[in-house]
């Protein structure tokens, strides 16, 4: 597999939003849960995606094109940065309600979910808005290196009970499972791919 990504197009506002033709995978998570840090692992670049020591730095959304596939990666602002202001967060909010309004193109979204720490309250509720939105759920485990496996099991186990779905561990830094998380987002945004059913379930530790 030689998937990489290729950053098409930056929007901070409503009015730069577009429509791009081919499925979208949206990628969502805390500020600090190593989406940048995420981006660059899959494309094998160090700075695809800049990533700060101050957490918050996405503040738009961001288009990836997955080559040589041509469906998109669509990295959404973190969330839960207490620095932002209110309304700075609320037009992140209108940004994002914006462009999933009507946007059919939209097939799942991977969410980003700290292995170190149990079930957030932030997690659960943009995890309720996007099954709200009917949009299905890819739940992927950051920063496994820096666990032991009893413990992200027992994380897993309780974001399973959450979801009625076993999340991947992925870790940017190792490059854990960087191979089955490309097939999972394959089969995901083209199932033409897929030659079995696609699940995170089939994805091993």
């Amino acid at each position: 597999m030689n998937n990489t990504l290729k950053l098409i197009k930056t929007v901070y506002e409503i009015d730069q939003l577009e429509q791009f033709p081919a499925p979208q995978i949206i990628l969502a998570g805390r500020s600090n849960v190593g989406k940048s840090s995420l981006v660059n692992c899959l494309a094998e670049r160090k700075s695809l995606a800049k990533i700060s020591a101050t957490p918050g730095k996405t503040r738009s959304l961001n288009y990836y094109e997955v080559v040589p596939h041509g469906y998109y990666i669509v990295d959404l602002p973190g969330y839960g940065y207490a620095k932002c202001s209110k309304t700075e967060r609320a037009k992140w909010g209108k940004l994002i309600d914006s462009y999933l309004e009507g946007n059919a193109y939209v097939v799942a979204a991977a969410v980003l979910l700290d292995s170190r720490l149990p079930p957030q309250k932030n997690d659960i509720d943009m995890l309720s808005y996007f099954i709200q939105c009917n949009i299905p759920i890819l739940p992927i485990l950051t920063k496994s290196d820096k666990t032991k496996q009893g413990e992200r099991a027992k994380v897993q186990n309780k974001w399973q009970d959450i979801l009625k779905v076993k999340p991947m561990c992925v870790s940017s830094k190792s490059g854990m499972n960087r191979t089955n998380l490309w097939n999972l987002l394959d089969k995901t945004a083209l199932p033409e791919l897929a030659q079995g059913p696609v699940s995170v379930e089939d994805i091993k530790d």
